[in-house]
């Protein structure tokens, strides 16, 4: 498979990156690698950790306090936000060391916001980005289990209480238990960095059998397949692969065989823009591949066919902007699996095919596809270790697109959606900067600042799309935790298989 390389601009000024390659990644980036997984699900919030940065979190606080004057308290997921990276902040900042007594009262107010939150599906996913914090900030887990109350207890019984098809959105009617299924992904996750999995397993209920079986019912292909495979991954991250694979189900093969009955189920998935129907094929066959390199058994790449020949081919027949999201997913996928040699060879030349779309892509177009197209490709660059890729034109453009989202009433309301990637991804190549401080297309203002001024009233037209721009900082202020913070025990148990060539077909 080869992609037309363009030229790239010379002198790139030198980016510090958290990573010079892929060789570099940690098993948190590895098993959840794309911004859609942190910024729409967040899930793996607070990626390459950083040493604390007082102007870093004078700029967090700042936009709290600023989103405080458009959304107010009633807005439960937002107040939840600024409480816990307020927490975060406060127990991060060197010169201030919480006493006990402090630190419950400030998780306090986490969990109180957390409970007030009156959608359940939001509610679990914010209770389980605060147990995630309490891991990574090297808490005591007892903070919230206690004589008192049980909250990761409340987490879990609140997963029985999100009903389905309740995502309103142009694929409706096509999820099915979707959001069931991916809080159940986000609960197994932060049940085990806090090392909880026994409770997931023992007792009358066994929650990983409970949340396999809502695969039946997630109707479209492209969502039980997107949303199966981070659960199955985070099923072998938990060690529980004899649940999922050997008992009277095998439920990874079942999935790619339902991804094989696309065409006869006549359930595609919709887009806000026009997409190539192969775009919808191989984004979840791709997020299969990275669940079949967390199983470790290469086998399942031939089950029913060549897998990894169907994705090259599925690669090839989706255009060029699509394929800037997708390139990382393959990148990846490969890479976990021991396979990124033989069917990328030249690396730095597919990056380059991938990377080089930039100055063809506007990203204030549309606020999906368009509009996170270039977090795509940075994060494609710096993975593999080509910042060179990475411009200044290419930064200023993407920093500046944001007013290019008042077009439409859709993109306006949806404008959260890129700001949280572009947030995110600056964040971790050290640019962040550009977002806080003046700029001419904001007439003196920064871009974040704007955005939120062009807020619709107490965040209205935006409604969950919010948690998004939530969830960025968040994971900006949990980065902040110091680099000689490792990972959670969970994720450095964890070993990829080793490598493993091409096998023949099974059925």
């Amino acid at each position: 498979m080869s992609f037309a390389v363009k030229p790239v601009p010379a002198q790139i000024p030198a980016r510090s990156m958290p990573v010079t390659g892929l060789a570099d990644l940690t098993n948190e980036s590895r098993v959840i690698a794309t911004p859609w997984s942190r910024m729409v699900r967040g899930i793996g919030l607070g990626q390459y950790p950083i040493d604390y940065d007082p102007a870093i979190a004078a700029q967090l606080r700042g936009t709290f306090e600023h989103l405080g004057l458009k959304v107010t308290d009633s807005n439960s997921y937002t107040l939840f936000a600024r409480h816990l990276t307020d927490l975060i902040l406060r127990t991060e900042e060197p010169r201030a060391r919480l006493s006990r007594a402090e630190l419950e009262g400030a998780l306090g107010l986490v969990i109180d916001a957390v409970r007030a939150e009156p959608n359940a599906y939001h509610r679990v996913v914010a209770g389980c980005i605060l147990m995630d914090a309490v891991a990574k900030l090297g808490l005591d887990p007892h903070l919230l289990m206690n004589e008192a109350s049980d909250f990761p207890g409340e987490v879990l019984d609140t997963v029985n209480r999100i009903q389905p098809d309740q995502i309103k959105d142009e694929n409706r009617g096509r999820h099915g238990q979707y959001e069931k299924l991916s809080a159940y992904t986000a609960v197994f996750l932060a049940f085990g960095q806090l090392g909880l999995r026994e409770r997931l397993i023992t007792g009358s209920d066994n929650h990983i059998h409970a949340a396999l079986e809502l695969l039946d019912d997630v109707p479209a292909p492209f969502f039980r397949g997107r949303g199966g495979s981070m659960l199955m991954s985070v099923v072998s991250l938990l060690g529980a692969d004899d649940i999922m694979l050997d008992g009277n189900r095998d439920y990874l093969a079942e999935v790619l065989t339902y991804l094989d009955r696309a065409g006869e189920l006549n359930l595609p998935p919709s887009f806000p823009g026009r997409m190539t129907p192969a775009f919808g094929l191989v984004y979840p066959l791709l997020t299969m591949l990275n669940a079949i390199a967390m199983s470790g058994r290469p086998e399942y790449l031939s089950y029913g066919c060549d897998r990894l020949a169907e994705a090259k081919d599925l690669l090839g027949q989706i255009t060029a902007v699509e394929r800037t999201h997708m390139g990382l997913y393959y990148i990846l996928a490969l890479h976990n699996l021991g396979r990124l040699e033989d069917q990328v060879p030249d690396l730095d030349a597919f990056v380059e095919g991938i990377v080089s779309q930039w100055p063809h892509v506007n990203p204030g177009a549309d606020f999906f596809l368009n509009g996170i197209s270039y977090p795509y490709m940075i994060e494609t660059a710096m993975i593999c270790g080509r910042p060179d890729l990475i411009t200044d034109e290419a930064l200023d453009r993407l920093v500046d697109s944001f007013p290019g989202l008042d077009r439409t009433a859709l993109d306006r309301a949806n404008r959260p959606y890129p700001v949280s990637y572009v947030l995110n991804m600056l964040g971790e190549i050290g640019e962040a900067e550009r977002l806080f401080t003046p700029r001419a297309a904001y007439g003196g203002n920064s871009a974040i600042s704007w955005v939120v001024d062009h807020l619709s009233e107490n965040g209205r037209a935006e409604g969950s799309r919010l948690h998004m721009l939530d969830h960025a900082l968040i994971s900006y202020a949990l980065r902040l935790r110091g680099t000689g913070r490792g990972e959670t025990e969970m994720f450095r148990n964890f070993a990829f298989p080793a490598p493993a060539g091409p096998s023949s077909p099974r059925s």
